[in-house]
Formats: C-alpha cells, sequence, structure tokens
C-alpha cells in the first residue's frame, strides 16, 4: 500500500506535483500569476472526466465536479491513481478540501491501487508502479492518523481480494483456515475445527459437500470482542468456503469453471469484515463462522438422491450436488445460534446464478423478514458504494422446497433460484434471530470497470459490512 504523509509547500522543488481541482481555488494556491488558469479550470470542472495538463513543473488535474458523498471523494481518487502510480513521490493539494475528503480521497487510492501480481515471474519493472508515497500539502493537518480506521478499512478489502483470486490448489480449506488463523497477531481469537471435531459437533451438511475432495474441510471460528463491558457476541457472521466448486456428481459446464476458485467470496469477506474490525479496535463484540470446503466429484462424493441429517436435526434429500453452498451455510448457521446465541446473524455467499439474471452487477441481494434490518443494509450499502436490494421470501417459494422423503430438498425448480436458496436458509433460522441473507454472486468479481474495483477479485461485502456493524448493529 502506498505511504501518506503530509507534506511542505506544493512547490517544494524536486517533487512531482499534482493539483486536483475543482474551481478557481488553484489560482490561490498557486498564485496570482497563474490566473490564466482560472478559466480553464472552470470550463473543465463542467465536465464528468478528470483531465489532465501541464503548468511549468506542475501536473494539473481538473474536471472534477464537486464532490459530495465519500464515494465520489473515492472515486477521484481512484482516477487519479491512473494518472500518478509511475511516479515516485508525488504532492498533492485538494483546494478547499476537509480532512475527511482527504481520507475518503485516500481510501480510493488505496483501491484502485490493488493488484494481484503474485505469480508472475517474467514482467518487466516498467509493467509495475512506482508510487512509493504521496504527501497532502495545505490541508491544515499534523498528520494522517485521522486516516488509520479508513486505512484498516483499505487493509481489510485488499486481504479479501488477495485470498479469492488464490488459485484453488494454493488455497484449499486447509490453507484458508491456516491464514486465518494467522489473524491472531492482530487480537483476534481464531479457533480451527477439523474434520473429526466437524463429525463430533454434527456438521453433516458441510462434510457431505466435501466427503468426495482429497482436500479436507475445516471451520474457522473468528472471535473480536472489542466492548469488554458487553458479556457475549451482539453480531453473528457465517461465510460460504467452497475452495473450488467444480458442482460435484452434478458437475459443471467446462466454461469459466476456473472461476470457481472464487466461491469462497462470501468466507473472504467475512474473515476480512474480522480483520477490518481488529485493525480499527472497534468497539462491537462479533463473532463469524466460515465453512470450508471443496466440493469435488469422487468415487466418495455425495450423490443426488442421498438424504443428509443437518447439525439441526432436519433432514435433508440432495437433488443437485451444485448446490452446495446452502448445506454448508445450514450447518454454521446452526452452530453459530447454538453456540454463540447473537442477536443479529447475517451470512453471505455467492450462492445462485439466479441472483446475476435479476440484479446484474450492480446490486447483491439481501433476504430478511426484519425490516429494520433491510433499511439499515439498503443505507449501509448506498453510503459504502456496495449496494444491496431486497428480494421477498414468499411462503410460495418455501413450499418449492418441500421433500416428499425428507423434511426438505436442497434445491427446488428453475424459477425464483435466489428465493429459494434464501428460503432453504431460513429453515435454519431460530426463533427470535434477526437475519439476513446476502448473495453476492455476481458481485465478487470486477471486470475492471469501476475504477474502485481492478479487473478481478472485488472484495465486495467488506465496506458494506464494516458500515453496518460500526454504525446501526
Amino acid at each position: 500500500m502506498v505511504e501518506f504523509a503530509i507534506g511542505r509547500n506544493i512547490g517544494a522543488k524536486g517533487d512531482k506535483v499534482i493539483v486536483a481541482a475543482k474551481n478557481s481555488d488553484i489560482v490561490k494556491l498557486l498564485g496570482a500569476g497563474e490566473k490564466s488558469l482560472s478559466g480553464a479550470i472552470k470550463k473543465l470542472s463542467k465536465e464528468d472526466k478528470i483531465k489532465e495538463f501541464n503548468l511549468g513543473e506542475y501536473s494539473v488535474f481538473a474536471g472534477i465536479a464537486a464532490p459530495k458523498t465519500p464515494r465520489e471523494w473515492q472515486k477521484i481518487g481512484g482516477g487519479v491513481w491512473q494518472k500518478i502510480k509511475k511516479c515516485r513521490n508525488v504532492k498533492i493539494a485538494l483546494p478547499g478540501a476537509k480532512p475527511q475528503n482527504i481520507y475518503d480521497f485516500s481510501f480510493g487510492l488505496d483501491l484502485a491501487s490493488y493488484a494481484f501480481n503474485k505469480y508472475f515471474t517474467k514482467k518487466p519493472d516498467s509493467f509495475y508502479p512506482a508510487l512509493e508515497k504521496i504527501s497532502y500539502t495545505n490541508t491544515g493537518l499534523k498528520n494522517m492518523d485521522g486516516y488509520k480506521p479508513t486505512a484498516g478499512l483499505a487493509n481489510a478489502v485488499r486481504y479479501a481480494r488477495d485470498l479469492i483470486n488464490e488459485p484453488a490448489n494454493e488455497l484449499t480449506p486447509e490453507i484458508l483456515a491456516a491464514d486465518i488463523k494467522r489473524l491472531e497477531y492482530l487480537g483476534l481469537q481464531v479457533e480451527i475445527l477439523e474434520e473429526a471435531e466437524m463429525k463430533d459437533k454434527g456438521f453433516n451438511l458441510a462434510l457431505a459437500v466435501a466427503q468426495g475432495s482429497v482436500n479436507r474441510p475445516r471451520v474457522a471460528v473468528i472471535k473480536w470482542q472489542g466492548n469488554p463491558k458487553q458479556e457475549g457476541f451482539n453480531i453473528g457472521l457465517v461465510g460460504k468456503g467452497v475452495t473450488f466448486d467444480s458442482g460435484g456428481i452434478s458437475i459443471k459446464p467446462a466454461a469459466n469453471m476456473g472461476d470457481m476458485k472464487q466461491d469462497m467470496a462470501g468466507a473472504a469477506a467475512m474473515a476480512a469484515t474480522m480483520k477490518s474490525l481488529a485493525l480499527q479496535k472497534a468497539q462491537k463484540n462479533v463473532v463469524a463462522v466460515v465453512g470450508l470446503v471443496e466440493n469435488m466429484p469422487s468415487g466418495t462424493a455425495y450423490r443426488p438422491g442421498d438424504v443428509v441429517k443437518s447439525m439441526s436435526g432436519q433432514t435433508v434429500e440432495i437433488i443437485n450436488t451444485d448446490a452446495e453452498g446452502r448445506l454448508v451455510l445450514a450447518d454454521c448457521l446452526t452452530y453459530i445460534q447454538k453456540t454463540y446465541k447473537p442477536k443479529y446473524v447475517l451470512d453471505m455467499a455467492t450462492l445462485t446464478g439466479a441472483i446475476l439474471i435479476a440484479l446484474g452487477h450492480t446490486f447483491a441481494g439481501i433476504f430478511s423478514d426484519d425490516a429494520a434490518l433491510i433499511k439499515n443494509l439498503r443505507a449501509a450499502g448506498e453510503l459504502s458504494g456496495e449496494r444491496v436490494w431486497n428480494i421477498p421470501m414468499d411462503a410460495e417459494f418455501d413450499k418449492l422446497i418441500d421433500s416428499n422423503i425428507a423434511d426438505m430438498k436442497n434445491c427446488g425448480p428453475r424459477i425464483a433460484g435466489s428465493a429459494t436458496a434464501a428460503c432453504f436458509l431460513k429453515r435454519f433460522i431460530e426463533k427470535g434471530t434477526i437475519w439476513a441473507h446476502i448473495d453476492i454472486a455476481g458481485m465478487d468479481l470486477s471486470e475492471g470497470n469501476n475504477v474502485l474495483y481492478p479487473k478481478g477479485a472485488s472484495g465486495f461485502g467488506v465496506q458494506l459490512l464494516n458500515t453496518l456493524i460500526n454504525g446501526k448493529l
């Protein structure tokens, strides 16, 4: 990550100076002798795109309409990153910006500067960004200490992206569990349940999914107790961590199957959210449970037609082994409720392709019966820029997963696929628990069309949940 600091006046010799300006305030910054710049900036400020032009030793970025929201400041930072990443040390002046604007601008730079270059071996040095340090000038700030909480969030988003971008042969359930365990250095408590413990505790649905793979399953339990005055955990997070999803016996088509290394994006987002809370030293008590499995076809794989007894005691008829994520989530939902009894439980998963058909790459789908939680999730989505939209779980949808030989089946017909998946999970929610399911399929990958989300894993969900937890929960 780039280092941020407070520097001296903008005119210090030897620095490449970047000025992000929205109006003629730049004239005050550079001196009365540059009044000819005022008209140009006013003209450019009416356009949507950031444009660059040179004025002696200065590189001036203009065309920035007056930003009103944190996300707008972040996008400006992301846009400027594209222009300065080949520089080594840069000075930036943001005329009229308040401290929080500078922090949001920096957050945008941190998000935009992410790249997953781990496995390149032949790229020339010129391929990589050179930027090491950004100094803000004319700010009135003495230091960048106020950015530390936001920097912690940026660090966590980048951590989620790193996990999701890893190839499946380098991130098996065992390896992912060990990586999560490493987060204890931040003050998190992490317990890893291995296969024998999972059997003892009744994770039968998750174990069924895992039984076709030589890579054995794990469950990671992550705890953050930032409020020692509060007993227990008010908030519980559950994540789907299928480190590779072939579909099992109900095997997926070959096209784009490689993307299924990212079917653990929900678990990555939950682990990264916990990391963000620790880095921010949030005064909240939160527990997360993530189920880590690999879904493969083999002679030992679970089959369509099997009936499996869940941890909750309910039985599930397996109709399609590619509807595996909800099975992993179901046992994790039961475990977190019975063991920790949180008031709120939120689960996150790349669960259904149907949500992509419904909401595209614009919204994640949320499912809940609690109006207040829906409202708070929607608000957190708008504030964080990770937007969500609520979809109903009607009783008619729930009927579609009734089974003739068991308490339920693991998927219904093709219609209302996201809603029936949510209805399945709802059957594992205990009375009194305030619950929401967040389906992030379609949001876990970026094509690079947004400056804040470089091509590859997006880390979607970390900003959303961090905003929600630090706000309304």
